[in-house]
């Protein structure tokens, strides 16, 4: 893809929750007629990369779909980011200019939090994908972090790593699981840096962002206004309605929701299937 052309899905961060209101939202979306699935760039961040991997595979969205609507798997187990830790977060980003020793500061919590084990957590992510190896027929970017300096990383398929082990650092949240180990480095939550990391679809002209959090620690990171920022000629950034946002809750991790938040997904995406028509198929 050179220039500016093509379409891009970026798929934001938001825990167990997260990846089932977006698959909800991509099946009834595909259900109106309108395949987000056929994106020329897929950017995933955090849930967004278990998602874009999921898609990408080329499993019929619909089955990933109703998967979100049966009893989460028993290692897939509940878990709670702490008050105290978010916290210190706040205070890491109000006491550094620099955005990467911001994140260096969230990588050394991390690197010190108490969690399951690694190679437990990344049975868990192996679980959800469909296939470990990267899509051939469309580019796929997973983001993250790095936990010892804060540096942010790319991985995509000619990146000399595993499509699991990709994801699996992507979707390490500071401070609930383990940091990712990839090639002797750590890595955590690419959310870290953005919570959908949009900057990245700069070379597309149409963008539609699925966003279940649009906060971040800086302005800069925030989802809308990176949106905004793209020279893209057409974009739409697509986040919880109040429906939805009742089905998910206040713990993204709790995989108790995770068949309220895919069906109001489901329910969300003939409300915004208007809006991304006139994105998505636009000439």
């Amino acid at each position: 893809m050179s220039g500016m052309a093509g379409r891009a899905l970026v798929l934001g961060g938001g825990g167990v929750t997260g990846v089932a209101w977006e698959l909800g939202i991509v099946a009834g979306l595909v259900e109106e007629g309108i395949d987000l699935t056929a994106a020329d760039l897929i950017v995933g961040t955090s849930a967004g990369s278990v998602v874009g991997a999921i898609i990408a595979s080329g499993e019929p969205v619909a089955a990933a779909y109703e998967r979100q609507l049966q009893p989460p798997p028993v290692t897939d187990r509940s878990a709670r980011l702490g008050l105290a830790l978010i916290l210190r977060y706040v205070v890491a980003a109000a006491t550094a200019r620099d955005p990467q020793r911001v994140r260096a500061k969230i990588g050394a919590l991390s690197l010190r939090a108490r969690t399951i084990p690694e190679q437990e957590r990344r049975r868990v992510i192996a679980d959800r994908l469909r296939s470990a190896d990267w899509p051939t027929t469309q580019r796929l970017l997973v983001t993250a972090v790095a936990a010892d300096d804060g540096e942010f990383v790319i991985f995509d398929r000619d990146s000399s790593v595993s499509l699991v082990d990709a994801v699996s650092a992507s979707c390490a949240v500071p401070g609930v699981w383990p940091p990712a180990t990839v090639n002797g480095r750590r890595y955590i939550d690419g959310g870290a840096r953005s919570p959908a990391n949009v900057d990245l679809a700069t070379e597309c002209d149409r963008v539609v962002v699925l966003a279940p959090i649009t906060a971040a620690l800086r302005r800069d990171g925030r989802p809308g206004r990176q949106l905004a920022a793209l020279p893209a000629a057409r974009g739409l950034l697509i986040a919880p309605d109040r429906e939805a946002a009742r089905a998910i809750g206040s713990n993204v991790l709790d995989g108790a929701r995770r068949t309220a938040a895919a069906r109001a997904g489901m329910a969300q995406a003939r409300t915004v299937a208007s809006a991304v028509r006139s994105v998505w198929s636009a000439s």
